[in-house]
């Protein structure tokens, strides 16, 4: 079939819509940026898309995903040397800045090997399934985040991606839900909500499925026996929880060995980054103004998939594995490693076509833009498809 041609993230007017220098004014960029995704049933079919990737996109090098892993634990523990040894010889009024600088700088490599420890939940990382399990594990429980539960329940988000009814996380209010439709929908609000994502929905997320699709029944990443799990995967989930006592029994005995100051400062504070990352990350990747939502009158798992966006983080890109800015067609094909998917997402966009959503607007902008304008979830007034629903504020 002949594939769809790639229109441009930015329509080109006549020089009386544009700026000084021939340059779009900010409103039209934003008018663009904010371009809804078309819902229509796509012209192209899964088998397209596969298509159109180099196959060598899809080989996993197993010497290539160890350089990656060796550099990130390299990273980190130079950090960490850097920050043990000579953050306490300056003075007391530059330690202030400086352990600021160490716990962005460590917990950005945090996710970092968080990264590549998802990936090894995708069976991305090798083509053993049962060494990327185990590698998987270690570093997971080692950021005291559930590795099989994670696995299974993120797999199962990957299955439904932006489903009303069965996605797993990121599941969109309504506007029944006054709380947030009412009584958070201001500024003030905004602000709380921002906090609360930033520095406590990641272990609420695991610990009580915040965020996450609504069971019936105690739903959490750190119970066996919670509904989020099938009955073959329980023993794992026992596993899991058993990875991170051991941790937390590590920690607890560096802490009253070294302190828990020192503890905090050195693995503490870098923790509560990645998890700030992690939950920032997220966010944009499946929050945005252009993108819709479907309950099961409508849902298919490609337009489900395609209901994501690229953004642009910059040197993070590269920290994080380019999670950041290939996370599309990550969704279509999860195997991809990831230092394949920038050439694969290249390849796919002429497909794709404006299927495809990628918004450059600076990220910490776009958050606070998405926290504004994503507040709830309603179809279109007067539509006839109601099972497409689109970000109300």
């Amino acid at each position: 079939m002949v594939a769809p041609k790639l229109k441009p993230q930015l329509l080109f007017f006549e020089d009386v819509n544009m700026g000084a220098g021939g340059r779009m004014n900010d409103a039209t960029i934003e008018k663009n940026v904010l371009k809804r995704v078309p819902t229509e049933k796509t012209p192209f079919e899964f088998s397209d898309i596969k298509k159109a990737i180099p196959p060598h996109c899809f080989k996993r090098s197993l010497p290539t995903s160890f350089y990656y892993l060796l550099r990130d634990m390299i990273i980190c523990y130079t950090f960490y040397y850097l920050a043990s040894n000579y953050i306490p010889l300056l003075p007391k009024s530059l330690t202030y800045i400086a352990w600021p600088i160490y716990w962005f700088c460590q917990g950005s490599s945090f996710m970092g090997l968080h990264s590549l420890g998802h990936d090894m939940g995708h069976n991305s990382f090798s083509e053993y399934s049962w060494l990327d399990d185990a590698l998987g594990f270690v570093i997971h429980s080692s950021f005291l985040t559930p590795y099989f539960s994670f696995k299974y329940s993120h797999r199962s988000h990957h299955a439904h991606t932006n489903s009303i009814e069965y996605d797993e996380v990121w599941i969109p209010k309504r506007k029944t839900d006054t709380l947030y439709s009412e009584i958070l929908n201001n500024p003030l609000g905004n602000l709380f909500m921002s906090i609360v994502i930033l520095l406590v929905s990641c272990p609420m997320y695991f610990a009580f499925n915040i965020h996450g699709r609504k069971y019936d029944g105690f739903a959490s990443h750190y119970y066996p026996q919670s509904p989020i799990f099938n009955d073959r995967e329980r023993k794992q989930i026992w596993l899991s929880d058993a990875g991170i006592l051991l941790v937390l029994y590590a920690l607890y005995q560096v802490a009253a060995t070294a302190g828990a100051r020192w503890l905090f400062c050195i693995y503490g504070a870098p923790l509560l980054v990645m998890n700030g990352h992690f939950m920032f990350l997220t966010f944009l990747q499946h929050n945005h103004p252009g993108l819709a939502r479907y309950d099961s009158t409508e849902w298919d798992w490609i337009r489900g998939a395609l209901s994501t966006v690229d953004r642009d983080y910059g040197i993070l890109n590269k920290v994080f594995h380019d999670v950041t800015c290939a996370h599309v067609v990550h969704h279509l094909i999860s195997t991809i490693p990831h230092y394949h998917t920038v050439e694969a997402t290249k390849a796919i966009k002429p497909i794709l076509g404006d299927y495809y959503k990628h918004d450059d607007t600076p990220v910490l902008k776009a958050f606070w833009r998405e926290t504004k304008e994503c507040i709830y979830v309603e179809p279109d007034e007067g539509a006839e498809r109601t099972g497409v629903y689109w970000f109300r504020r």
